[in-house]
């Protein structure tokens, strides 16, 4: 695994862990919040943000960094599993060779995502690392389906390289260019991940994430997640996308991943579920899955109980209240709440970062 990534806003050190700033925002923190508990860099979606604020806000604004007062690392995805996302769960458009079509509601106009307009928007955006477009599928899909996935994964990627060629050659800039990453799709078939990794390498990326969905039926991670990064070599980087539950974000740093994001930590804390180390990690081994436990913020054990979320962590949360003040808090339904419980799970990952850097 290589050990960092220059970017247009800072060297990336791996192994690193992004939390979703979807729309522009990790939800309940701002960008002073999540530097301070540790956060290196963001994620953002490009579907969203074309929507909200829409492109002429981020370009008047100077670029997503500007817009969000964040001056770190940040990679913007394609959009094309929301769409497919949207599609799949609710059958508001269809996908072809061209691309995909889709409408937010039924009856609604409806708007292409195409690979070169996703490249086109991501340039607006100002991301530091952007991401060509895919055709995503769950891995109970039929081998058709699956097939036709690599397919137009392949040809999106091509035109996405060329629309990416066409920007940089356009704009001319002063500025390090973004680095363009491409994912490799193929469901549960060993010989499609093969073919589409190979041809994508033939493209020439400068990253590549695993493509798909990475979770078995019991919480653990696919063969195929390991398998992917087998066929990549180790002199890029690789970003296992949407990977994120602390164990599973462990074992996909044992296979090779060194990019991680998810919503998961942001999201469990907004629904009161705290991360808590089961022992210092100085003394501890991560490596084999057991370190951590849940704790439940809102049971009626912790309505009285001083002690902080976590002895063992130093965040602004841990520093400066205790388990009783956040239990008010969520009872309450005070929106101080989610910004402490934020903070501390946000800290939990940057802490179990700092462990794989320097144990792993």
């Amino acid at each position: 695994m290589i050990k960092e990534l220059e970017t247009g806003h800072g060297t990336l050190k791996f192994p690193v862990y992004l939390p979703d700033g979807t729309r522009g925002v990790v939800r309940a923190v701002d960008s002073v919040d999540v530097a301070n508990a540790g956060i290196e860099a963001m994620v953002v979606n490009t579907l969203h943000l074309s929507s909200k604020p829409g492109m002429t806000t981020l370009a008047s604004m100077g670029g997503i960094h500007n817009f969000m007062g964040w001056d770190k690392p940040i990679i913007s995805d394609s959009g094309g599993f929301q769409v497919f996302s949207m599609i799949v769960d609710s059958k508001l458009g269809s996908i072809s060779p061209k691309g995909f079509s889709y409408s937010h509601t039924k009856g609604g106009k409806k708007k292409n995502l195409t690979p070169e307009k996703c490249i086109q928007l991501q340039f607006r955006i100002g991301a530091d690392i952007i991401y060509c477009l895919d055709y995503c599928t769950h891995p109970e899909m039929d081998r058709a389906t699956q097939l036709t996935s690599v397919d137009y994964t392949l040809k999106w990627a091509k035109k996405c390289k060329q629309e990416y060629d066409r920007q940089i050659k356009q704009r001319k800039s002063d500025r390090p260019r973004p680095l363009l990453f491409a994912v490799v799709q193929g469901g549960n078939d060993k010989d499609l991940r093969k073919r589409c990794a190979e041809e994508l390498l033939e493209m020439g990326f400068d990253g590549f994430g695993f493509g798909g969905w990475p979770i078995q039926e019991d919480g653990t991670l696919t063969d195929m997640v390991a398998y992917v990064s087998e066929l990549i070599p180790d002199s890029y980087p690789k970003h296992a996308l949407g990977i994120g539950k602390p164990e599973n974000l462990v074992a996909a740093f044992k296979a090779g991943y060194g990019i991680f994001d998810c919503v998961i930590p942001t999201r469990d804390a907004r629904h009161k579920r705290l991360y808590t180390f089961k022992e210092d990690i100085k003394g501890m081994n991560m490596l084999n899955g057991d370190f951590y436990d849940y704790l439940y913020i809102h049971d009626d054990i912790h309505i009285k109980d001083s002690r902080p979320i976590d002895p063992l962590c130093d965040c602004l949360t841990n520093n400066h209240y205790s388990r009783s003040y956040l239990n008010h808090l969520f009872n309450i339904n005070d929106h101080l709440a989610y910004r402490l419980a934020t903070i501390h799970n946000l800290r939990f990952y940057s802490k179990l970062i700092e462990y794989l850097r320097e144990h792993g």
